[in-house]
C-alpha cells in the first residue's frame, strides 16, 4: 500500500467487496470512533464509546478468524501470531476500559494509551500483513474472504470477550454463543 494514502484512499483503489478494502474501510471508522469518543461529552461519549467498542470486538473477531489463518501461510506464522498476540492485549484493555466511567479521566488517559496500541496494530496490519495476503491470494480468494468476512462480522461478538481473543480457534469455538448473549445485552441496554 502506497504511504500517505489515507486507509478510505487505499481501500478505493481496491476491487470491491476485497477483504483488504473492507478492513481498511474499518480501520478508517475505528480512527473517526477514536476521535468522536475523545471530542464528546456525558451521553454522547457513552454512545461514542460503545459504537467504538463493538466495531473493535466485531473487527478483530473476524480478522482472526478470515485473514489470520490466511495470513499465517502468506505472511508467516510469526506475524499471524504477533498480531493476535496484540489483539489478545487489546481485548483485555477493552474489557477494562468498557467497565470504567467514561467521565472519569482515568478512563480518557487509559483511551488515549488504547489509541496509540490499536493505531501502531493496525499499521502492522497495512504494511506487513495485507501487502503478504494481497500477493499471496487471486482476487475472486480475496472477495471470498471479504463475503466470509462479513458474515462473520453478522455473528461476531459485540463485546470483548478476552478468554477467546487471539486465538481463532477458540473464536470459532465461543464466538456464536458469545455474541447471542452480546447482542441480547445490547438490546436490552437500548429497551
Amino acid at each position: 500500500m502506497s504511504e500517505g494514502l489515507s486507509d478510505r484512499d487505499q481501500a478505493a483503489h481496491l476491487p470491491e467487496g476485497d477483504v483488504v478494502a473492507i478492513l481498511l474501510e474499518q480501520h478508517a471508522r475505528i480512527k473517526e470512533l477514536f476521535a468522536t469518543v475523545k471530542g464528546a461529552q456525558g451521553e454522547a461519549k457513552k454512545e461514542a464509546f460503545d459504537e467504538l467498542r463493538a466495531l473493535l470486538a466485531v473487527h478483530e473477531t473476524a480478522e482472526e478468524m478470515i485473514l489470520r489463518p490466511v495470513a499465517a501461510d502468506t505472511a508467516g506464522k510469526e506475524e499471524a501470531d504477533a498480531r493476535n498476540e496484540e489483539e489478545a492485549e487489546a481485548n483485555k484493555v477493552l474489557a477494562a476500559l468498557e467497565k470504567m466511567d467514561v467521565t472519569d479521566a482515568e478512563f480518557d488517559a487509559e483511551l488515549a494509551k488504547f489509541e496509540q496500541a490499536v493505531v501502531e496494530h493496525a499499521e502492522h496490519e497495512e504494511q506487513e500483513e495485507f501487502p503478504a495476503v494481497r500477493a499471496g491470494c487471486t482476487e475472486e480468494q480475496l472477495r471470498k474472504m471479504g463475503q466470509r468476512l462479513q458474515t462473520v462480522e453478522k455473528m461476531a461478538p459485540t463485546h470483548p470477550h478476552p478468554t477467546a481473543a487471539g486465538s481463532p480457534k477458540a473464536q470459532w469455538m465461543t464466538g456464536p454463543f458469545a455474541s447471542m448473549v452480546d447482542r441480547a445485552k445490547d438490546a436490552l441496554s437500548r429497551g
